[in-house]
């Protein structure tokens, strides 16, 4: 009897929303908000929301959902005749070297570190400190982001990179004198070079301290690195640090359309590593503007970076670290093929490091307040854990790209290239500089070789038939 009621009650209740939906004109449809959202999108609505609330640029974690790397377009390239894959128990050795001509050289068992992100700016002493200690359990090394140098992290990394950086706060001779790596932040795929910091209302007592602040005070990163207001004046700070130092010494700056001529400027003070930041980079807070719409995509960037050292005849001298939204042992193992000696990882670093401890903020509270400097949940996380799940992870992924490297024959993450790789458009095939994978590799020797392009006019990349290399065949 109830459940007949309750039935007749919801029928009739469907009934008259499915009638209002057939029968009331859009203005006063309820299926109206379903084409809104089709047009402007969830996102633009909710934040569009938001702007509307606070007046200000908005801070979106993590960086910006607009992926235009076009990762999934490339495959790698197994053998099995044309070159034998590698034998059975043939140790794939995976280490590299950031900077082989700096007087001390960084050397690191997997070419996968984390990336820059900072304390206090971005994330809790906690989260630092795990990421610290995940990275040297690995054998990789950690950034410290725009900050200054913070004992406890540096004590956990094995391998630590400090940004020389526009807040000054890592630009100190003690501070540097500890660095493993110097990187020399003039911008970031997610905020560019525009002026960030944090107000001083937002620092306590721990932030104020480590950061040198005066009570009131904010912590600022302004547009340009303090002694750097003309082009010229950057190799003449690369060649001092480098002197000094010893280290290798890089730059990191957003990719841009002009990153051949900022190229060409470091490498007038020998740079030792350029650091390629794509669009997709992640922040801990960044305007959507500078996350969304300013830019070149990593993908496109990286392969314009190592182009442009190969063209300059620097590429074996110069390592190219590439980040910005490389998550998958995939991503990381086609970005080594295109030409980068390591990348660096952040986001993922950070959702692998939580792993379990994810459901510490949840379900009231998103997961990034368990890392987030002024995160509610940031004095919960458990370092010793998540520094363990991380280590876990990367090294997940390191066995993975030994897998595909053994499918390829080759005995070393170092001798990936593009060869290795095959690209499914033909477009990004021209621009990568790699074989499209809908002609044959004597079809595409053809092409060059005919008066008439067959593919009507479409330029396509260079053939890349090889002779097998024998010293690999000769594996035992």
């Amino acid at each position: 009897m109830l459940s007949k009621l309750i039935y007749r009650v919801v029928n009739a209740a469907v009934d008259s929303i499915v009638n209002r939906i057939l029968q009331d004109p859009y203005t006063e449809n309820l299926f109206s908000y379903i084409t809104v959202v089709q047009k402007l999108s969830a996102r633009a609505i909710v934040e569009a929301g938001m702007r509307a609330e606070s007046g200000k640029p908005l801070e979106r974690p993590l960086g910006s959902p607009v992926v235009l790397s076009r990762w999934e377009q490339l495959m790698f390239n197994p053998v099995h005749l044309y070159r034998m894959p590698t034998p059975d128990g043939v140790k794939i050795q995976t280490g590299v070297t950031i900077g082989p001509k700096a007087r001390r050289p960084l050397s690191l068992e997997i070419p996968i570190l984390i990336t820059g992100m900072s304390y206090g700016g971005a994330l809790g002493l906690k989260a630092k400190l795990a990421l610290a200690r995940g990275a040297s359990m690995a054998g990789t090394a950690t950034n410290s982001g725009e900050a200054p140098l913070i004992r406890e992290e540096r004590a956990e990394a094995t391998h630590f990179i400090g940004q020389y950086n526009r807040g000054g706060w890592m630009n100190d001779h003690e501070s540097l004198s500890q660095l493993d790596a110097i990187e020399i932040q003039l911008g970031q795929g997610a905020q560019a070079a525009a002026p960030m910091g944090t107000s001083s209302w937002q620092i306590d007592e721990p932030y104020r301290t480590r950061f040198g602040l005066k009570k009131g005070e904010d912590a600022e990163i302004h547009t340009r690195l303090r002694g750097v207001n003309q082009p010229d004046e950057f190799p003449k700070l690369v060649r001092q640090l480098r002197e000094k130092y010893g280290v290798p010494v890089g730059l990191k700056t957003c990719a841009t359309h002009y990153l051949e001529d900022e190229i060409d400027i470091a490498l007038q003070g020998d740079i030792d590593f350029i650091v390629v930041d794509g669009a997709e980079g992640g922040t801990h807070g960044g305007p959507t503007i500078l996350q969304d719409d300013v830019g070149l995509p990593t993908l496109i960037a990286l392969s314009r970076t190592v182009r442009h050292l190969e063209k300059r005849g620097v590429k074996n001298d110069v390592s190219v670290i590439a980040a910005g939204g490389l998550a998958t042992p995939g991503h990381f193992l086609k970005a080594l093929a295109l030409g980068a000696d390591a990348v660096y990882i952040g986001s993922i670093a950070l959702v692998a490091m939580l792993q379990t401890q994810l459901n510490l903020a949840s379900p009231t509270e998103p997961p990034a307040q368990t890392v987030l400097y002024h995160g509610k949940f940031k004095e919960d996380l458990d370092i010793e854990q998540a520094a363990e799940h991380l280590a876990k992870f990367l090294k997940s992924c390191v066995e993975e790209m030994k897998l595909v490297i053994y499918a390829l024959g080759k005995t070393d993450i170092n001798q990936v290239n593009r060869q290795d790789l095959v690209c499914m458009d033909r477009e990004l095939a021209r621009i990568l500089g790699v074989d499209y994978g809908a002609l044959s590799r004597e079809e595409q020797r053809l092409a060059y070789t005919e008066e008439k392009d067959p593919w009507q006019e479409i330029a396509l990349p260079p053939p890349t038939i090889q002779q097998p290399e024998s010293s690999l065949n000769q594996v035992h």
